[in-house]
């Protein structure tokens, strides 16, 4: 049996983030949601965050995890849970992509001219195994700190 990707039947109307949004104005209004939801959405965070996120070779991979990781440190100190969740949420894409690219040469996962059927995995990019263990450190380092965590928890429990 073959299983569709979820974001075939994606229904916009139902989605918490909004391209319209400025989450810094309007902070109240982000979700944390699941792993990487609302990472290529939420603005100015997504602006800021996206020039430094790359993963092409493992030493391209440990600059962008270290900065964005600095970011992530740098809006914790200004208190801003969302700035550091939208940097959490890239390292983790920056994991899940990477490895992604390893599983799957192109990084393509189904074949959409066949059904979605999925492509042939371990055809990939043996590097990206490297790029993505740089980005899962960082991102586990993101979720553990400890001021992190209680902001999440404090936001989680006023906002939802």
């Amino acid at each position: 049996m073959i299983s569709l990707p979820s974001y075939l039947n994606f229904d916009n109307s139902k989605y918490y983030w909004k391209k319209e949004i400025d989450y810094r104005l309007n902070p109240f209004l982000y979700k944390v949601g699941k792993g990487e939801q609302g990472v290529l959405i939420c603005e100015p965070y997504k602006s800021e965050i996206l020039p430094f996120w790359k993963f092409k070779t493992p030493e391209t991979a440990k600059q962008s995890c270290t900065k964005v990781f600095d970011l992530f440190l740098k809006f914790l100190e200004n208190e801003d849970f969302v700035g550091a969740d939208m940097a959490r949420k890239f390292l983790q894409m920056g994991f899940t992509r990477s490895r992604r690219y390893f599983n799957y040469k192109g990084g393509k996962k189904y074949n959409s001219q066949d059904n979605y059927k999925l492509m042939e995995k371990g055809t990939g990019d043996k590097q990206k195994a490297v790029s993505a263990q740089y980005f899962f450190d960082k991102w586990k380092e993101a979720e553990n700190n400890e001021k992190y965590k209680k902001l999440k928890k404090d936001w989680k429990y006023k906002y939802g």
